[in-house]
């Protein structure tokens, strides 16, 4: 019989897609990290229409991720640990609601937790400025274009990925290295 791995799913926009797929893959226990779009209203979006700002959706990741090597709560920790989620509708150069931070819950108990641990990080004060993060039930997620998955691991001298992801992975690669796949 065949050994049957759990796996749950979490959610997340929190800039541009490149950036959260890249931390997000260099974890032990994260299966799958898809690059797309949620939360907007439009069916089957494609990049340049989620670029003009007129969708409503998110650029985000859907992570596929066993739950006995790592939890939801430690990915919400990276989540919040390598983008800025007290910026509305902005991560560094990167302005537009496409580029917001948000968190897409596929349970109540990802709600609760989500919000349980934003509320931790205000009461301990940890960003100085008030954490704008949305929580909001998973909608229908829609795969981004093919060039878009595993963006930076193919296209790691491209200057957006020299200047903006190589300091989040070093980051990562510094404050996580217990859950580290290598």
């Amino acid at each position: 019989m065949k050994n049957e791995m759990k796996s749950d799913t979490a959610t997340f926009a929190g800039g541009c897609f490149w950036c959260t797929e890249a931390v997000f893959l260099e974890l032990k226990g994260v299966e799958k990290v898809v690059s797309g779009y949620i939360g907007g209203k439009t069916i089957n979006p494609t990049y340049k229409e989620i670029c003009q700002g007129d969708t409503g959706h998110a650029e985000a990741v859907q992570i596929t991720f066993n739950p006995e090597v790592i939890s939801f709560g430690e990915l919400l920790e990276l989540f919040f640990a390598t983008h800025d989620p007290t910026t509305l509708n902005r991560q560094g150069n990167d302005v537009g609601t496409q580029y917001r931070s948000e968190v897409f819950y596929h349970n109540e108990e990802q709600r609760k937790m989500t919000a349980d641990f934003i509320a931790f990080l205000t009461e301990e004060n940890v960003f100085e400025k008030p954490i704008v993060t949305k929580l909001s039930p998973a909608s229908t997620f829609f795969e981004a274009e093919e060039y878009h998955q595993n963006y930076y691991n193919q296209n790691q001298t491209q200057g957006y990925c020299s200047f903006v992801i190589t300091p989040k992975i070093n980051k990562v690669r510094e404050y996580f290295k217990d859950k580290l796949k290598n």
